[in-house]
């Protein structure tokens, strides 16, 4: 009997097929802009067919419950993506979980497009959270194990990688949102659903491209040295608190509030004990503990910032379809594409922001992280204050405020995302690495965890109130973090010792 080889094999740099890329990147490109085409596409449709009437194809669900479960389920997202990783480094491996990923993805959207009321949607939104957590960062690894460690074009390659992911998140929106929208909504939930089968189509036929390293757990969990007790402690653990959440559930005790509320808890929770967990380990050493305090504001302020940025598929969208004059230009425009507009910022202004960030890096005085982070946070809550005045006015406001607001906290997202995953990857603990970007992850858990709570407070009668409230509360943020930059990067800039 052969004996399988567990010796990783290394990226073929001479592999330039693809725009003198390997010639897997061009699967993970599709199959990547595929995924978001069918995510972004039933993001752009679930808070309108929770809210909108029965008689009109939706399910009937108070406004505010909707805001609140459709943040949660993004808060539930970002977490899984955490408990994804762990599975494909100790269990399945990147190729597997991927596909595993792609399938739960293609079910839940199927739920979606079956009319089975509130049951098929709260299933799918289970499935999708679980797909998504298994295939995001899974795939992302996919692309890193394409390239070997020194392999010039790594940059580069995720760069194209990552215009996949825009790509379907423009189109998406504009076809899916206009199909439910003006149609029937399980009709566009059901183009989301053969998205993200042509999406594993494409991966299925090109994975044959794919790294070796990508085939197999890089850090396999072996049983044999965990201790028995220790085992069936965990094991009975997870059943535990399974039966618990069947029994509530079953009982009328885990209503809908609660679950909004637990996932919030837990959303908010989770990353403060990573925290805890890295500044009490004995293998985190003085200096990294020092530049972890010095990481700790600039989290809280990602954290913070997506509470603003995340709002465009609960506040947002409803402000688009009810308090926007859709009909402004002389055509009527269905509310959802307005969530085309951050995605398609994004590709514009992606090599400006490249640009701009050598240059700046480069100067006598480069911006620190904090001053970057800044003024990410200012120009988010600015993007609020601007729909105070439209939301203050009688009658409906003008599309183009809308699309300026969008585009504004885009700007800010070209800040903070981007110089985020960089200070993570710089400031975590080496024991920590991996695990540190997942705690970059949990930002956007805790953000969306915060704001299905505070979507509870928006009213349409009320907007500007709640924009300028919020707004106003993030810039103040904004410029404490300005004035504290100093500070932060006298502990991010200690230097680890080797």
């Amino acid at each position: 009997m052969g004996v399988r080889s567990t010796t990783h094999v290394a990226p073929q740099a001479s592999d330039r097929e693809f725009f003198g890329h390997p010639r897997g990147l061009v699967g993970l490109f599709f199959t990547e802009a595929w995924e978001r085409f069918s995510y972004y596409g039933m993001r752009a449709l679930l808070l309108y067919y929770m809210y909108d009437r029965v008689v009109d194809g939706g399910l009937g669900i108070p406004a505010d419950t909707a805001r609140s479960l459709v943040a949660v389920y993004g808060s539930a997202t970002y977490m899984s993506a955490i408990a994804g990783g762990w599975i494909s480094d100790r269990l399945l491996g990147d190729r597997r979980a991927t596909l595993l990923g792609g399938v739960l993805i293609m079910c839940g959207h199927l739920c979606l497009a079956l009319p089975a009321e509130a049951t098929a949607l709260f299933v799918a939104m289970v499935l999708l959270a679980a797909g998504t957590g298994l295939l995001k960062p899974t795939i992302s690894s996919s692309v890193g194990d394409l390239y070997a460690k020194n392999d010039p074009r790594r940059d580069a390659g995720f760069s194209i990688y990552y215009m996949g992911i825009s790509v379907g998140a423009v189109a998406a929106p504009l076809v899916v949102g206009t199909v439910g929208q003006t149609y029937d909504y399980h009709l566009g939930f059901g183009i989301a659903a053969v998205g993200m089968a042509v999406g594993l189509v494409v991966y299925l036929w090109t994975q044959r491209h794919l790294s070796a390293a990508s085939d197999r757990p890089k850090n396999p969990l072996r049983l044999d040295g965990i201790p028995r007790e220790r085992l069936a402690t965990v094991v009975s653990a997870v059943v535990a608190v399974l039966l618990g959440v069947v029994f509530c559930a079953t009982t009328g005790v885990l209503t809908t509030g609660g679950v909004v509320n637990l996932i919030s808890f837990v959303a908010v929770a989770l990353p403060i004990a990573y925290f805890v967990a890295m500044l009490r380990s004995s293998r985190t050493t003085e200096v990294e503990r020092v530049r972890l305090r010095g990481y700790i504001p600039l989290f809280v302020a990602a954290v913070f910032f997506w509470v603003i940025q995340e709002q465009g598929a609960t506040v947002i969208a409803q402000y688009a379809a009810e308090s926007t004059d859709l009909d402004a230009f002389g055509f009527s425009i269905p509310a959802s594409w307005f969530q085309s507009v951050g995605s398609f910022m994004l590709i514009v202004l992606t090599p400006l922001f490249a640009l701009m960030w050598l240059r700046l890096d480069r100067s006598a005085r480069p911006p620190a992280t904090a001053h970057k982070f800044s003024v990410a946070l200012v120009i988010a809550g600015l993007s609020y204050v601007l729909l105070v005045l439209p939301s203050a006015q009688d009658g409906q406001a003008h599309p183009l405020w809308l699309v300026g607001s969008l585009a504004v906290v885009t700007i800010g997202e070209m800040c903070l995302s981007p110089i985020g995953l960089s200070a993570t990857a710089r400031l975590a603990p080496a024991a920590f690495a991996t695990q540190t970007m997942g705690l970059w992850l949990a930002a956007g858990a805790a953000g969306q965890g915060i704001a299905a709570q505070l979507v509870k407070f928006y009213d349409a009668e009320s907007a500007a109130g709640y924009f300028a409230a919020v707004g106003i509360g993030t810039v103040a943020l904004g410029l404490v973090l300005l004035a504290a930059a100093p500070l932060i990067r006298k502990r991010t800039d200690v230097p680890v010792e080797v």
